[in-house]
């Protein structure tokens, strides 16, 4: 569940989830973001014993380590939204720093 769960994050960057799920998937997602700082050919076949998917693990190592390459530590965040309706359980959003939601705007009409 928690290769699925980092999987998801990192191919959408942001995923809806419970808190207790988030805070346990927040170390692992950490950890795989500092292998693709490091960058080298050790840390990807790291990353890909754990992410088993090899698109997701380029983007990791291409397009979300280039967004935290000055940064030391706290590349995710945890948002409480409120609680489950069925089971009143706590619910999340887990997503990385600097996620930005991409909304088109409605056409125009002529």
């Amino acid at each position: 569940m928690f290769r699925n769960m980092v999987t998801s994050l990192f191919e959408h960057e942001r995923i809806i989830t419970t808190t207790e799920k988030a805070k346990e998937v927040k170390p692992i997602a950490e950890k795989l973001i500092t292998l693709a700082k490091r960058g080298d050919l050790h840390a990807r076949r790291q990353a890909l014993g754990f992410i088993r998917s090899k698109a997701i693990v380029d983007k990791l190592f291409t397009v979300i380590k280039d967004k935290f390459v000055d940064r030391n530590g706290g590349y995710t965040r945890i948002l409480q939204t409120g609680v489950r309706k069925g089971d009143a359980a706590a619910m999340a959003i887990f997503e990385l720093v600097g996620y930005e939601e991409v909304i088109e705007a409605p056409k125009a009409e002529s």
